[in-house]
């Protein structure tokens, strides 16, 4: 995985978001760090940091994800949301399924925060050769019946109640092992865009 200090944010990602310059620098400060030991724990040098804490430069999904281990908090918080905005509770009548390409998804969380959670039914042999490589992490557990997972070149099989937590920068590909499908729940750090609603199956048009 490569450093998360990289250039300028391409247009349609971190860029679109609230600007999130003096959060960055009001959490370091709670987190009691010094510029220099933030930015080092992170991955990225000084200076760099510095320019994201005066906004000059806007941060990356892998710099969000870095800095926010780093002060000990979430996406979330980094970018300025906080819980009152949101509803908490997600009741099991106000999960409608969605359907793409064969995979049934219910929403299991509050919409547009930086971290997505889903319920999700996925069918024998819809996923075909698919391989999804893009920014964040996710978290899986099986509920029932079997996963086949392949990371890299590693492929695993996942029974009801095994579970699975990796970066999505490593090549992977979700597919149902028997006839009747496999039903999971699905946790992503990916930050939300109008083309990210959905981040698994068998994907239409832009998407991660």
């Amino acid at each position: 995985m490569s450093s998360p200090e990289t250039g300028p944010v391409p247009e349609g990602t971190a860029a679109d978001l609230p600007a999130v310059a003096p959060q960055l620098r009001a959490l370091r400060r709670r987190a009691s760090l010094t510029l220099e030991t933030a930015a080092r724990s992170a991955g990225l040098s000084p200076a760099h940091l510095s320019r994201l804490e005066t906004g000059q430069r806007q941060p990356s999904l892998p710099m969000l994800l870095a800095l926010a281990r780093v002060y000990g908090t979430t996406v979330s918080e980094l970018l300025g949301e906080t819980v009152a905005d949101r509803d908490a509770v997600v009741r099991a009548a106000g999960m409608e399924p969605t359907r793409a390409g064969g995979w049934t998804y219910w929403q299991a969380g509050a919409p547009g925060r930086g971290m997505q959670a889903l319920r999700v039914h996925v069918p024998h042999g819809s996923q075909g050769d698919i391989v999804r490589v893009h920014p964040g992490e996710e978290w899986l557990h099986v509920l029932q019946g079997r996963l086949r997972l392949r990371l890299g070149d590693t492929t695993h099989l996942l029974g009801p109640g095994d579970s699975a937590h990796f970066d999505s920068l490593t090549p992977h590909r979700i597919a149902a092992e028997d006839a009747g499908g496999v039903d999971l729940l699905f946790l992503h750090t990916l930050l939300q865009s109008p083309t990210a609603a959905l981040c698994l199956g068998p994907m239409t048009g832009d998407m991660p």
